[in-house]
């Protein structure tokens, strides 16, 4: 009898000290997690690569360079695609820019450029607010924009008389917004501004609002599209369209696309493109490629 109490206490005992263990392990595992969420709130997480590269397709995108970092982009848009054999759908024909993108810091990046025919083109571009979740939670990432283009080649149009009539600005307000990792939007509302044009009837001052988007269809390999339809419109031009794929192979990128736009500068591109997605007439085949080198440490780093 004495034994029976003995072992009756001892499971007692055993039973309150296992269920006062699972508890303050519960405690324990209830504390971790809050202290967890707390941590995760007290910083603040940003958003990366809601794009590929810097640009769309020809306009902007909401990515900068990181500082110090050298972007050489080199671009072609060729014939149009009803050429057909003879002239290799559009490849015996070709547009060419080659530009210089330069990350000043982390959110300031300047780049220049150069097209075929002695077109000039720069451009500024300023990170604004930037998508992130945690301490800071912003649902979207906002750049400015700003560039400036020149006309260098011989002079014969009558309406550029003097040389400040060869330049024309361009400003973009760039907002974008992340998703997942499959899918990436952004709107970009335009000015573009002629410092002289052909009637005094005609505005100096052209609106437009552009709108990109992302697919991700494999780790590296992306779906990309670009519509800038006009607002202020210009005669004679249509919209600008672009779709393709943008191709990540380490520290290249490739861009692929269609589109009815050779002009790769704001002016050119936005109200200036006058081919059309309407049949094969309208439409080219192009490239971007661009490659990345460091050529300051950041400060951060060393």
């Amino acid at each position: 009898m004495v034994f029976k109490q003995k072992l009756f206490t001892l499971l007692v005992v055993l039973a309150t000290s296992a269920k006062l263990a699972i508890a303050q392990d519960v405690d324990l595992f209830k504390s971790q997690d809050e202290q967890d969420k707390k941590d995760k709130l007290s910083q603040t997480d940003y958003i990366t690569a809601t794009f590929k590269t810097t640009r769309m397709v020809n306009g902007q995108s909401i990515e900068n360079v990181g500082e110090g970092i050298l972007d050489v982009k080199v671009s072609h848009r060729f014939g149009t695609l009803s050429q057909g054999s003879y002239g290799l759908w559009g490849l015996d024909a070709a547009t060419m820019r080659i530009g210089l993108d330069y990350g000043i810091t982390n959110g300031l990046m300047v780049g220049v450029g150069r097209t075929n025919g002695g077109l000039f083109d720069g451009f500024a571009k300023w990170r604004l607010l930037r998508q992130s979740t945690g301490k800071v939670n912003m649902p979207i990432s906002v750049s400015l924009s700003g560039g400036a283009i020149w006309n260098g080649q011989k002079v014969t149009n009558p309406v550029e008389n003097n040389s400040t009539d060869r330049f024309n600005y361009s400003g973009q307000i760039l907002i974008a917004r992340k998703f997942n990792d499959y899918v990436s939007l952004q709107v970009v509302p335009t000015i573009v501004h002629y410092n002289s044009v052909a009637k005094s009837t005609l505005p100096n001052d052209y609106f437009s609002v552009g709108f990109g988007g992302r697919l991700r269809l494999t780790k590296r390999v992306n779906l990309t599209a670009e519509y800038y339809p006009q607002i202020t419109k210009k005669e004679g031009t249509t919209n600008s369209f672009s779709l393709g794929f943008d191709i990540e192979t380490g520290g290249h990128v490739f861009q692929f696309h269609f589109t009815n736009s050779t002009g790769m500068d704001d002016r050119s591109f936005i109200e200036e493109t006058k081919d059309s997605w309407n049949s094969t007439r309208g439409i080219h085949f192009g490239f971007n490629i661009a490659r990345v080198f460091k050529i300051v440490e950041p400060k951060a780093v060393k």
